[in-house]
């Protein structure tokens, strides 16, 4: 198939079409500037830049590449810069998701039998408040949606839009509410930043590691988990729908800093940096994955000790 990623510069997407190239299929991704070093992808892979808040630029990829799969991962996906810039976060995730749909119906004027499926990366953060007031943590895709920034805003925007555009255009589409993941290529979560920092220390011989409330519990997958339920809803997930794509399990942050400890053979002198610390932690959250079980037969595999090692050794590879 021809499959089209949008956004391969971010970690998901850059390993994304590295796994479809290694499947045999006909992968094009785009970037725009890349939170990854693009260059560590296979050469083989066909990368043009591209800004999807432009229309001419996304109409001209989708009608010469005709995708018969779109993974649409484009997007500013940090809610800390979405308050700074706000304009930018929703021209990027809601223009550039139009922008998607409006060229596939332009090149259906000349070619009526084009029928792509588009794969959404939407967000857990659309549900914002409502994950402070259930009871269950497990939340389900019917939870009300109410985003608590502009990030989780223009997720709502590019999920409701995508029910708009199958409902009156009948583009095949599916939106997946994306929650916590990791591994290579990853930067700026707890997990990138402390294998990080235990890489820089086996480098010194200094084991000291700077950490925040290590008693915070988060419900992480490996990004490997995260795209086989992405590829997986292309196959088999129902079109027009939602899904939650969520770890089901729960990792105590001093539990990966033992991991750690185990990799490398070295314990750590712990030191907590009050500028680490959050004056209140975020309840433990959980996508319920119900529906994406049942649909797809999902279910997440790599255990976390062996995305710390990957991760250490991807900093032993790069820094």
């Amino acid at each position: 198939m021809n499959i089209l990623v949008t956004g391969a510069g971010g970690m998901v997407g850059s390993h994304m079409v590295e796994i479809l190239h290694e499947k045999g299929h006909n992968v094009l991704g785009t970037y725009y500037k890349p939170t990854t070093n693009i260059h560590e992808i296979n050469p083989a892979i066909k990368m043009v830049e591209c800004d999807v808040r432009y229309y001419q630029a996304v109409e001209r990829i989708i009608r010469d590449f005709r995708p018969d799969q779109i993974f649409h991962l484009a997007a500013q996906s940090y809610p800390t810069v979405s308050w700074d810039h706000p304009q930018a976060t929703i021209d990027t995730n809601i223009n550039g998701t139009i922008n998607v749909y409006e060229s596939i119906k332009s090149v259906r004027k000349d070619n009526p039998d084009y029928d792509p499926i588009v794969i959404v990366a939407c967000s857990s953060a659309e549900y914002g408040q409502t994950l402070n007031e259930l009871e269950d943590p497990y939340v389900k895709e019917t939870a009300e949606l109410k985003p608590l920034h502009p990030y989780g805003v223009s997720k709502v925007g590019q999920d409701l839009l995508s029910y708009q555009y199958f409902m009156n255009d009948k583009i095949r589409c599916i939106r997946v509410r994306i929650f916590n993941s990791t591994g290579t290529r990853k930067i700026n979560d707890v997990t990138s930043d402390f294998t990080k920092r235990a890489i820089l220390a086996e480098r010194s011989g200094v084991y000291e590691l700077r950490v925040g409330n290590l008693n915070t519990k988060r419900a992480i997958m490996d990004q490997r988990d995260l795209i086989e339920g992405l590829l997986l809803l292309a196959e088999k997930g129902k079109v027009g729908d939602v899904y939650n794509l969520s770890s089901e399990h729960c990792y105590v942050m001093r539990d990966i800093v033992t991991m750690i400890e185990k990799q490398l053979g070295h314990k750590f002198d712990i030191k907590v940096d009050p500028q680490l610390l959050r004056p209140t932690d975020e309840r433990i959250i959980i996508g319920n994955i119900d529906k994406l079980k049942n649909d797809t037969g999902w279910a997440q595999k790599i255990p976390m000790e062996q995305t710390v090692a990957d991760m250490l050794d991807y900093w032993r590879k790069t820094l």
